[in-house]
C-alpha cells in the first residue's frame, strides 16, 4: 500500500507517523505553543530527527467549539510557516491540514505533499475537484456538522455502519473527481462521545474494507484524560497506549504530538509482527 508523494512512493505497510505542527493560539494542547520562526523550525527539526515522515501544519483550529476563523486569517496564518518549513527543510513532506481549497491549493503550489481535510470535502464543495487537479494524497475524515456543531451530533444507530457508509460515498466521489491516493481518518472526537471512540477503535479493522490506508489521530485527546482523568498534558502515556492498540487493529499513519514514543510503537508492534 503506496502513496505518491511529489513524486516518491511512501509504503505506508510499515505504518508511518505524522507530526502535528499546530500554529493556532487555541488548540486543545499545543495551542499558542510555537509562537515564532524559531520555535516552529527547533519543533520541526525535532520531529523529523525522532522519525516522522510527514509533518501536519494546520492554522484552523477544530477542537469541539473552537473559534471560527475567515479564509484569509488562516491563509496570513499558514502560508508564511509553508515558505518557511520548505526553504529550511527542501526535502520536508508537509501535510496541510485545511477544509478550504484555496488554501490546500496555495500550499501545494508553493511545494506541500498532501492535504487533510477534516470535512472530507463537505465544508467546500470545491476541495474534491482541486485536489484531482492537484493530484496529491488526500486525507479524508469522519466528522458531522463543523468543529463548533459536532458535539451534538454523535447520534448513531449503527455507529461503525454509518462510517462506513460514509467513506463508501466520499471515496467513490473523491475518485470520480480524479483523486488517486486517499487516506480515511475515522474521526477520534469529531462527533462522537468517549464510549463511541473507544468502540470505533476496538473495531477499527473493520473499516479496513474499503482497502485503504487508515489514518488515526488519538494523540492527547479527551477520551484518554477524562477516562483518566487527568489533562491533555500528562496524557502521553494513554497515548502510547491506544496507539499501539490502533497500530495492532490496522493503523497505517499515526498522526501525533509526540514523535519519539509513537516510532517506539510502531517498532514494538513491528517487531511482534515477524517474531
Amino acid at each position: 500500500m503506496t502513496i505518491n508523494c511529489k513524486g516518491s512512493l511512501i509504503d505506508l505497510s510499515t505504518p508511518k507517523v505524522m507530526g502535528i505542527l499546530n500554529i493556532t493560539p487555541d488548540s486543545f494542547y499545543d495551542g499558542g505553543k510555537y509562537k515564532n520562526e524559531k520555535e516552529i523550525l527547533i519543533q520541526t527539526e525535532k520531529m523529523l530527527n525522532e522519525g516522522a515522515t510527514f509533518i501536519d501544519v494546520g492554522a484552523y483550529s477544530s477542537r469541539p467549539g473552537a473559534d471560527h476563523i475567515y479564509e484569509e486569517e488562516e491563509k496570513e496564518r499558514i502560508l508564511p510557516i509553508v515558505e518557511i518549513l520548505l526553504s529550511e527543510f527542501p526535502k520536508i513532506l508537509l501535510s496541510i491540514d485545511t477544509f478550504r481549497s484555496e488554501i490546500a491549493k496555495s500550499c501545494i503550489d508553493m511545494g506541500a505533499a498532501l492535504i487533510n481535510d477534516i470535512s472530507a470535502g463537505n465544508l467546500d464543495k470545491n476541495m474534491l475537484l482541486t485536489v484531482g487537479k492537484l493530484k496529491v494524497p488526500y486525507i479524508m475524515m469522519h466528522m458531522k456538522g463543523t468543529p463548533q456543531t459536532m458535539k451534538s451530533k454523535d447520534h448513531y444507530k449503527d455507529l461503525i455502519k454509518e462510517i462506513n457508509l460514509y467513506f463508501s460515498e466520499k471515496v467513490a466521489d473523491a475518485r470520480q473527481k480524479g483523486i488517486n491516493d486517499i487516506i480515511i481518518d475515522p474521526g477520534f472526537g469529531f462527533a462522537k462521545n468517549t464510549a463511541q471512540n473507544f468502540e470505533l477503535l476496538k473495531n477499527l479493522n473493520l473499516l479496513q474494507i474499503h482497502n485503504l490506508p487508515l489514518l488515526i489521530g488519538l494523540s492527547r485527546k479527551s477520551m484518554i484524560f477524562k477516562t483518566l482523568k487527568i489533562d491533555a498534558v500528562e496524557a502521553l502515556n494513554g497515548t502510547t497506549s491506544l496507539n499501539t492498540v490502533a497500530l495492532i487493529n490496522g493503523a497505517s499513519i499515526l498522526r501525533v504530538h509526540d514523535v519519539k514514543e509513537a516510532i517506539e510503537c510502531v517498532t514494538l508492534v513491528n517487531e511482534m509482527r515477524v517474531s
